[in-house]
């Protein structure tokens, strides 16, 4: 099992996450590109996608979310990092030959080899077509030897900044394999992360599953973990195991069970996300009323796991550890509201700083919910336009989310942190 005591490669920035909430001071994002385009009714489902997107339409839609995170923080793109860390030959024979072998390709490594590092990045990414130059090519089905990465939109589940240290996702669909390498990649190699990663992405384990949009830093010393259809229990014993050798302090694991549909749960931060210092989103259904799905509270201490229990749910388990949070509804009270825009990513919120968040602003209901509860609404075009700073008091600033959030996803799920303030709590 890794040791998460291995020491850092420090360089020009390191990796400081201990909490959801803290001031953002630098996130990889990655801008939808032609792997978008390459999605078709034929492949959406196999690629994870309930529906094909508009590129163009998401596109601006996206550029107003990272316009926002531009005046907040330093952003990073994957695709930027990954073509800089292929100016190097060996780091990119490394993760050519990672690449190839792990998708059963390994013919494709010189013509990729071949190409220079920023159009071998946008192929890793966009795809390499298939070259139909023998009989068995030429009658396949396959358009491509290495599939678009039509998910790298969502760049929280590949690679999971924690503490200082990056733990590199064990991803639950063979398409998203790739994601992981090249994260893992990035942090290894690039001048301005150098980290030692954790990887559960390179164990021979399939019933490990371990993806980002389940994992929440809530405070230092306590994690929140779902486990469904993307994280295994498997994953989270890994993770329990790594914190175990990890900590002497008394540290909290609360892990909260997610149905396996309708496909809009499939993260934790689906349902669940940190606003500020005590206050929470929620999808209330699953979250605050009884049901079926359990919350379990695992409490390590001095480097063992001294207990295990059922809480009666999330909030009540948080507020045994000293974190007292106020619910804010997604979809306000009527419970139609709730179904229509937990959908559309209406629980999903990117935390800029405590209580300053970045939302879909199609979802009116819980925004007006979040009106009651003191937050200002103001919009992300208005800030661009009118060249704005980031508000310091409780603001949700919206970004349009028609077509993005047909990807099933929110801020939270575009945005891979890798440097927060600390929070007083």
């Amino acid at each position: 099992m890794p040791n998460f005591t291995q020491p850092i490669i420090t360089t020009m920035q390191n990796i400081k996450i201990h909490s959801e909430i803290g001031k953002l001071e630098g996130v990889i994002v990655h801008s939808p590109g032609q792997e978008v385009e390459k999605m078709t009714p034929g492949n959406a489902e196999r690629a994870l996608y309930s529906d094909i997107l508009n590129l163009s339409v998401a596109s601006e839609e996206y550029r107003q979310f990272k316009g926002v995170l531009q005046r907040h923080c330093e952003v990073h793109e994957v695709k930027d990092l990954l073509a800089d860390i292929l100016s190097d030959d060996n780091v990119k024979n490394n993760v050519l030959d990672e690449v190839c072998r792990a998708e059963g390709v390994p013919g494709l490594k010189e013509n990729l080899g071949q190409l220079s590092n920023t159009e071998a990045a946008r192929q890793l990414i966009e795809g390499v077509e298939l070259l139909r130059d023998n009989l068995t090519r030429y009658l396949s089905d396959e358009r491509y030897s290495l599939r678009p990465l039509h998910n790298f939109l969502f760049t929280r589940d590949a690679s999971i900044s924690m503490y200082n240290k990056v733990l590199i996702g064990k991803m639950a669909s063979n398409v998203r394999e790739r994601e992981s390498i090249i994260m893992d990649a990035i942090f290894k190699n690039h001048p301005r992360f150098g980290v030692e990663t954790i990887s559960a992405a390179s164990l021979n384990a399939p019933e490990i599953k371990i993806e980002g949009g389940d994992v929440l830093i809530v405070r230092d010393d306590v994690l929140v973990i779902g486990t469904g259809i993307r994280t295994s229990t498997h994953g989270i014993d890994f993770i329990i195991e790594a914190i175990r050798k990890q900590k002497k302090e008394r540290s909290h694991i609360i892990v909260q069970e997610l149905p396996d549909t309708p496909e809009s749960f499939i993260h934790l931060d689906m349902v669940f996300t940190m606003l500020d210092r005590d206050t929470c989103m929620v999808h209330e259904p699953l979250i605050m009323t009884h049901n079926r799905y359990r919350t379990i509270h695992i409490v390590i201490d001095n480097g063992r796991v001294d207990s295990i229990s059922t809480a009666p749910n999330l909030l009540s388990a948080l507020k045994s550890t000293g974190i007292d949070l106020e619910p804010v509804k997604c979809g306000g009270e009527d419970t139609w509201h709730q179904e229509r825009e937990q959908w559309h990513s209406g629980a999903n919120f990117l935390a800029l700083q405590p209580g300053v968040v970045i939302g879909y602003e199609r979802n009116n209901y819980t925004a007006e919910a979040l009106g009651h509860k003191g937050f200002n609404i103001v919009k992300a075009t208005d800030i661009i336009k009118n060249d704005l700073p980031i508000p310091d008091s409780k603001t949700l600033i919206t970004i349009a989310g028609a077509e993005l959030a047909r990807g099933g996803g929110g801020a939270r799920c575009m945005s891979m942190p890798v440097k927060r303030q600390n929070v007083n709590w």
